[in-house]
């Protein structure tokens, strides 16, 4: 059964400390109100195993589901405490358990629900936190929770479309790797141990894996050091800034992948700026925790460039169209969005748009990458079983002689 700390106020006046067993937060509260205790602050203690399987980390999902739920309350009518409150006690997630009580404490010392969200950073992105105080301020609350949901939802159907198109291809370099690790460790020294006993030169083919083979078995600690040395440079260039920059930009060069990094990019631009410009942020305000949200340095370089523009009265749609990180169609929407001053309108249908052209680049993606990879490892494999029918033969040829 879960333990409460909690901290309160007797009869007399006296503050007073403590812990208490119950099944939710609800049920300690009334079990230390029927203690003739006031002024109760309780906050669900965990031991270190809970933290270590727990974790402090709420998925993006969580997320979803958070705003979806609070928008339905919201809807049905119920306060925003009670709804947090309620999403709290039947959360069966310990993390978001814990995060809806801090939120409630927040709600019932006077805070807003913007500012309580501030307290968790790396769960509400900015962009999140920024359209929530906006809506808050306009009385659309439970209609901008609802986009937000959509909006998440569709930004993790677009990253399990990647991962799925990644599996197969993956699967099978894993497998082809297993079964060359097998034949090489195991197969092909059998050979060798046979061809010294006939006296016999090994073919090519069979020599050539061989001394891979005993190159990595005498050199192994030293090629994990050099894998080791790279991976740990590329870390260390990539914490500066220029060395985030210049990944961003190696990536988006890179054939294929790069126009499909720009379009989820572009994609995911057009959709947050219309959520916040919907919800009546500043679109200058909007602007600035738009790029942020993007997280490609490239983009955010140039895209601060247009914020300095727009505030010198250049409009949105030019200053975009300069950065040449966006396709002619995008700025062309957005310049119709701007002229006839439905801007957020344009955001939406150039999001929805890009979102189908990014399916498409996924697609071509996959269709380019599964082969890709299927032809490196048969290359792989062939070569190996060449090795081997090679030393078959060779067997042949000494058992004829």
């Amino acid at each position: 059964m879960p333990k409460f700390a909690y901290v309160g106020v007797d009869l007399e006046g006296a503050r007073v400390k403590g812990t208490q067993k119950a099944p939710s937060r609800g049920d300690a509260e009334i079990a230390l109100y029927e203690r003739e205790l006031r002024d109760l602050r309780v906050t669900e203690k965990r031991s270190f195993l809970q933290y270590e399987i727990s974790g402090p980390r709420i998925k993006r999902e969580e997320v979803m589901h958070l705003s979806r739920q609070i928008a339905a309350f919201l809807r049905a009518g119920l306060p925003i405490l009670e709804a947090v409150h309620t999403i709290g006690a039947e959360s069966e997630n310990s993390s978001v358990r814990r995060m809806m009580n801090d939120i409630e404490d927040g709600l019932r010392s006077g805070e807003r629900f913007s500012d309580c969200l501030d307290h968790f950073p790396k769960v509400f992105p900015p962009f999140f936190r920024g359209i929530v105080r906006s809506a808050e301020l306009t009385g659309e609350l439970d209609s901008v929770l609802a986009r937000l949901s959509r909006y998440i939802e569709r930004d993790l159907a677009a990253r399990r479309k990647i991962k799925s198109a990644l599996t197969y291809p993956l699967v099978v370099a894993g497998m082809s790797v297993v079964t060359v690790v097998v034949l090489a460790v195991y197969v092909l020294p059998k050979f060798k141990e046979f061809f010294s006993d006939l006296d016999a030169e090994l073919p090519l083919p069979t020599r050539m894996l061989m001394g891979l083979t005993d190159f990595m078995g005498n050199w192994w600690w030293a090629v994990l050091g050099g894998i080791a040395a790279v991976v740990l440079l590329v870390f260390v260039v990539t914490r500066f800034q220029r060395g985030k920059y210049l990944r961003d930009s190696l990536l988006l060069k890179v054939p294929v992948l790069g126009e499909a990094i720009q379009y989820a990019l572009v994609e995911r631009f057009c959709r947050v700026l219309a959520s916040m410009v919907s919800a009546g942020v500043n679109l200058t305000e909007a602007l600035e925790v738009t790029t942020e949200a993007l997280r490609n340095r490239v983009f955010i370089r140039r895209l601060n460039e247009v914020t300095e523009q727009m505030l010198e009265g250049q409009g949105v749609a030019g200053p975009l169209a300069r950065t040449r990180l966006f396709p002619g169609t995008a700025t062309s929407m957005l310049r119709v969005g701007e002229d006839t001053g439905s801007l957020d309108t344009q955001l939406e249908v150039t999001a929805e748009y890009y979102e189908a052209e990014l399916d498409y680049k996924i697609a071509k993606l996959t269709a380019l990458f599964e082969p890709a990879v299927i032809i490196f490892m048969g290359l792989i494999v062939g070569f190996v079983a060449v090795a081997l029918v090679s030393a078959m033969y060779g067997i042949f040829g000494q058992v004829d002689v």
